[in-house]
């Protein structure tokens, strides 16, 4: 049998796209099949805009790589192809005594995750970088940055395009069927509705990866893994920034707190806070805030609660249920589910915006 492509990518978001660039640089054929109609519509466009430096992740994870390798790679790509960007810095930040141990853990982290980069701070010395601040030690982070990412993405697809790839959008996936000599064959609809075969298929579709997943028959007992949706809000703050920088507090589980973003048009927003939901839902529950304004005030107390109203939410793709241990990214290639020239990737939330290049690279390996 013939194919009508060489690579499908489901999925047009940072991750999606930087695999399709990846592959089309290496000499392949690639479509990019969207169902929404703009690229990055969902994880891409609605988180906190953040260049990671690489502090949280486990040594020797995939996300503790990826995100280190993929800073780098993303702060070369955003100077080479003017992508609006910065190091703005991060201030993460212990508001008592009893915290410390946890900022000495994290510090220790860092650098074995090859971050060599942090400098620890006194209270005063935070102060002296940020007077809004209250702390009474931090790590200064020189390596965190902030990214336009629909900047990115556009530019990630201007690259793939320029290697000969296409992006399709309004095309939602309803089937998928592995043909008999081992190609795959998609039933695309929207307006334009088709049957779309291909010898090489990558799921890099997000919040939809497992739903997409389990249009296919997999030999060997694989069974793809389930995806829960972390729901989080962001809530902007009104006026002038008090912060230069990011400001994040001590993590709490798997949850790095509401922490202050400063945007490149310099305004400063909090959030996201976590709530677990079944379904997709991008509704803004405004009520909730009232609870976290003491939590924001632990190192911002001269915040002025009337200050802060909704702004957006953002969903993001887990592999673990509230109160169980986070695992790593997941990319599933025929070695664990044995369909050759299949590579799905699950729970790529953050710091998948940073890795993207690093996780382009990594399927691009795999082909």
């Amino acid at each position: 049998m013939t194919a009508d492509i060489e690579t499908i990518i489901v999925g047009a978001g940072v991750v999606g796209l930087a695999i399709a660039r990846a592959l089309a640089m290496k000499g392949q054929d690639v479509l990019v099949i969207e169902q929404h109609g703009l690229i990055g519509s969902e994880i891409s466009s609605r988180n906190s805009e953040v260049i990671h430096a690489g502090i949280y992740y486990p040594t020797g994870s995939r996300r503790a790589r990826w995100c280190v390798a993929g800073k780098q790679q993303l702060y070369r790509f955003c100077a080479e192809n003017g992508v609006a960007h910065a190091r703005c810095e991060k201030l993460l930040v212990a508001t008592s005594e009893d915290q410390l141990p946890k900022l000495d853990a994290l510090a220790a982290t860092a650098a074995a995750n090859g971050v060599d980069d942090l400098v620890r701070l006194t209270g005063r010395q935070a102060r002296t970088l940020e007077p809004a601040v209250a702390c009474v030690a931090a790590l200064l982070s020189p390596s965190t940055g902030l990214v336009d990412s629909h900047g990115f993405m556009l530019a990630l697809q201007g690259h793939a395009e320029a290697h000969g790839a296409q992006v399709v959008l309004n095309s939602p996936i309803e089937a998928i069927a592995v043909r008999p000599d081992g190609s795959f064959a998609l039933d695309v609809g929207g307006e334009a509705a088709a049957t779309i075969t291909c010898t090489r298929l990558v799921l890099a579709a997000g919040l939809q990866s497992s739903r997409l997943a389990r249009m296919i028959d997999f030999a060997k007992g694989y069974v793809p893994p389930e995806t829960h949706y972390a729901k989080g809000q962001y809530y902007a703050l009104e006026g002038r920034s008090p912060f230069q920088r990011h400001i994040y507090p001590m993590p709490q589980g798997a949850w790095l707190g509401l922490h202050a973003t400063v945007d490149l048009g310099g305004r400063c927003k909090f959030g996201p806070d976590i709530e677990w939901i079944a379904t997709i839902d991008y509704s803004f529950d405004a009520s909730k805030l009232a609870k976290f304004i003491g939590f924001i005030k632990t190192y911002y107390p001269d915040l002025d609660p009337t200050s802060i109203h909704a702004d957006y939410t953002g969903i993001r793709p887990k592999l673990y249920r509230e109160g169980e241990a986070v695992p790593d990214f997941r990319v599933d290639g025929p070695q664990v589910h044995g369909h050759d020239g299949l590579v799905m990737l699950f729970g790529i939330e953050s710091p998948g915006l940073t890795a993207a290049m690093a996780i382009g690279d990594h399927v691009a390996m795999l082909y």
